[in-house]
């Protein structure tokens, strides 16, 4: 028996209020940019010129969220709203307006008359707020533009927040999207114990822009059967357009009610028993079936509108040139009856708010909504304990991932009873060589282990999807929310994130530029088995192209770091883990690799992002080089450096001044990026007329583009990843790509003024061993000795 109680008339009555007045307040903001509460006969004066946003979704997020307002003033819980649906923002900024949040944020605008005047104009205006839900919607952790990415947010907001319940409204367009797709599953890895929970409620209006939608489609037992293969449990809520309001608030209350009765059993069990073990839930959740632009027109010019794709966006334009048009608008808002919901001055009537909680329990004020109030500073491990000791440059070497691991494992420890830090990754923690961390941590899996798994733990907070999109979900919603964490992934494939990580940048960017939203953590990447070191799985993983993308995005926001050996490592990952609302991109190799700096030195050619290896160069005086040797990258640094001994020997006389890269940014004008370089101070380093030869983790162009303008531009050759890859050997990668060291001396030589002739037989010989290359990789299958065997000199 079910142990709530079914809603009473007058209970009804007050939900029915409240979701009237938010579908006022949302058809308005499309509307309106005066006489917000129609004292007088509507004019065109009063209507927009230009009508934007998208009304179809508003009615069935105002019946969630005015639902959700209910139990939670019922029960006391604190639930967060993640809003999937596209371009809904008019329906959440309604029910922050109407609860008095929006009004608290933002005292210009009040909830009054001229508030809601305020509110109705600035919506989709220029100079106003999107139509979607950005930094700008209280209550909001995702940009509603884009679709995906609600479920994979709402499970990354429930980890390590027991006490919290996320609703995730999914559109029915949206669970079409490959991200939504494989969200479904999220649920195998939502610990009862120590995560909060997560109701998802699948929205289905059965229309996208034009088309109707996949899952409105299905037959009610075919859907059922498919969520039920996901592992959930689906209540299902469905309202036709001739359906009375009042069966569709009981049929919606009861099922919200059912919902969080089963939720509190499950964590109430899972809580109870010490052991943590009770088989893996299967957690409820809520379809509901309601018309497209719910309560809005019916027909327009003949046409059916509600219940259609027809009201997706606007369903009725032209309103001002229109008199029918505005006449039939008119009495659409009048529907409302907003004199009952309002008072002379514009304020709620009390039975309007009956359902709305108070303080941070409003859907528009839980902290988790702002995530920056709730961040800490993480308990970072000292660097020292972690560090590999290097007396000299190049006489050991470390995988520098493995180093990372440990201290990654360090940090698992330090936080371990706050569980505010956790690594995210596509099946590839050991792979990327950080399994130090098991050491601390297991991998969170819900089901019972089999004898041969290995390192599986309900409580883990390493949690491994094959789904790029749901750890970048995951970690997303993680951070939103006042966390922290990594997504570890071979680098070649963090391009399928690629849009997400856009949507992220924006949301950040945008962020900053919202007076009461909170600095958040940054959004860390630590991109491995990069392209240069996946020799073994060949071409399909072969790609650096996401450094590119990135660094295309708000400068503000984007970072982008290329440490060449295991201490550099270490102190980029400490420095990405200490930065506020940036995303980071760490590339970093698994191999064994030279370790170039101790600490001290790493730390401080860190701070610098890029800085002259004196100790590399052959300098003399203080007439500066004769040409300059660049480099980003740990295999770019190890060829550099290669090439740098090849010139000491074979041309003695030249002067080499040997620049590392670590941070990229630092190559653009300081008036393009925060990191950037001043003209004179890009000069001091790489000169103004000399040659420099720079050899890239990625695609040269990059740096092309970055250094253009400035005075060397003209004298610089770039060596990367040109596209051309195989299951090969290390060497033959650079080689096949013209980045090997004996291409970067050839190239000294080409463009080095009065070198060409004198030195004709230095390059016949980088030539010929770059021919010897060929014939001993197909022959022996593996690298030339001088190749694998070469030391850096340390003279």
């Amino acid at each position: 028996m079910p142990e709530h109680e079914p809603l009473t008339d007058r209970e009804t009555e007050a939900l029915d209020a409240h979701w009237r007045a938010l579908n006022y307040l949302s058809a308005c903001q499309l509307y309106l940019r005066a006489n917000p509460l129609l004292r007088e006969p509507l004019r065109p004066e009063h209507v927009k010129p230009r009508l934007l946003g998208h009304w179809g979704t508003c009615p069935g997020l105002t019946l969630v969220h005015t639902h959700l307002n209910r139990v939670i003033r019922a029960r006391g819980r604190r639930v967060m709203g993640v809003w999937g649906p596209g371009h809904g923002a008019a329906a959440v900024l309604a029910g922050a307006w109407l609860e008095g949040t929006y009004g608290e944020l933002r005292p210009d605008v009040p909830r009054n008359a001229e508030g809601m005047r305020r509110l109705f104009a600035e919506f989709s205006q220029p100079g106003g707020v999107p139509s979607h839900t950005a930094p700008s919607v209280p209550g909001s952790i995702q940009e509603g533009g884009e679709l995906g990415y609600a479920l994979a947010h709402a499970y990354g907001a429930a980890f390590d927040n027991p006490d919290l319940l996320v609703c995730a409204v999914v559109g029915d367009g949206e669970a079409e999207t490959g991200p939504l797709a494989a969200s479904w599953h999220a649920n195998k890895f939502l610990d009862p114990v120590h995560d909060g929970a997560v109701l998802p409620v699948l929205h289905l209006n059965g229309y996208k822009i034009a088309n109707p939608t996949v899952p409105a489609r299905l037959p009610e037992d075919e859907l059922a059967s498919l969520m039920r293969g996901y592992g959930y449990e689906p209540l299902f809520v469905s309202a036709q357009q001739d359906t009375p309001h009042a069966a569709a608030h009981r049929a919606l209350a009861d099922a919200f009610d059912t919902a969080l009765e089963r939720i509190d059993a499950i964590q109430a069990a899972a809580r109870a028993d010490g052991s943590g073990k009770p088989d893996r839930p299967r957690w409820p959740m809520l379809v509901l079936r309601t018309p497209k632009g719910w309560t809005g027109p019916r027909e327009v010019d003949g046409q059916p509108v509600e219940g259609t794709w027809r009201s997706h966006q606007v369903p009725l334009p032209g309103v001002r040139d229109d008199p029918e048009r505005l006449r039939q608008l008119e009495e659409w808002l009048r529907s409302y009856r907003p004199q009952e919901l309002f008072d002379e001055e514009g304020r709620p009537r009390p039975e309007v708010l009956a359902c709305v909680p108070e303080g941070e329990l409003r859907l528009g004020a839980v902290p988790e909504a702002n995530g920056g109030r709730l961040l800490r500073e993480l308990p970072l491990p000292a660097l020292e304990t972690y560090a590999v000791p290097v007396e000299r440059p190049g006489a050991t070497a470390h995988e520098p991932t493995r180093v990372l691991g440990s201290f990654l494992e360090g940090l698992m420890n330090a936080t371990a009873e706050r569980r505010d830090f956790r690594l995210f990754g596509p099946d590839e923690t050991d792979s990327n060589h950080l399994s130090a961390v098991w050491g601390a941590t297991a991998r969170g899996w819900q089901d019972e282990p089999l004898p041969t798994d290995q390192h599986l733990g309900r409580h883990g907070r390493v949690l491994e999807v094959l789904s790029e999109h749901l750890c970048q979900g995951w970690l997303e919603g993680y951070v939103l929310t006042g966390r922290n964490g990594i997504f570890a992934s071979y680098e070649a494939f963090t391009n399928l994130v690629s849009s997400m990580a856009a949507q992220h940048v924006k949301w950040v960017h945008s962020a900053r530029e919202v007076s009461w939203r909170r600095p958040i953590a940054s959004l860390n990447y630590l991109l491995t088995s990069h392209a240069w070191r996946q020799d073994h799985n060949g071409f399909s993983h072969q790609d650096p192209g996401f450094i590119d993308h990135v660094l295309n995005k708000s400068p503000d926001v984007v970072r982008v770091y290329l440490p060449p050996d295991s201490n550099t490592l270490l102190a980029v990952t400490d420095h990405a883990l200490r930065t506020r609302d940036t995303v980071n991109v760490v590339v970093a190799g698994k191999h064994p690799c030279f370790d170039w700096l101790d600490l001290e030195e790493a730390r401080n050619h860190c701070a610098r992002g890029l800085g002259v290896w004196e100790w590399a160069g052959t300098e003399r005086g203080g007439t500066g080089p004769d040409v300059v040797l660049a480099c980003a990258g740990d295999v770019p640094t190890h060829e550099t450096l290669a090439a740098a001994s090849l010139l000491r020997d074979w041309l003695p006389e030249l002067s080499v001044r040997v620049v590392n890269v670590v941070d990229v940014a630092r190559l653009m004008r300081d008036r393009e990026h925060p990191h950037g370089m001043s003209d004179t101070e890009f000069d001091a380093v790489f000169t103004r007329d000399r040659p420099v030869i720079f050899a890239y983790h990625g695609y040269p162009w990059l740096v092309h583009r970055l250094a253009y303008g400035r005075a060397v531009h003209p004298g610089l050759v770039v060596r990367g990843y040109r596209e051309s890859g195989s299951t090969t050997t290390p060497f033959d990668m650079v080689v096949r790509n013209g980045m090997d060291r004996y291409h970067l001396v050839m190239d000294v030589i080409d463009r080095t003024k009065g070198l060409g002739p004198g030195a004709a037989s230095v390059r016949q010989a980088a030539a010929d061993l770059r021919e010897r290359h060929h014939r001993y990789v197909a022959e022996h299958g593996t690298d030339m000795p001088e190749v694998t065997d070469w030391r850096w000199p340390g003279r």
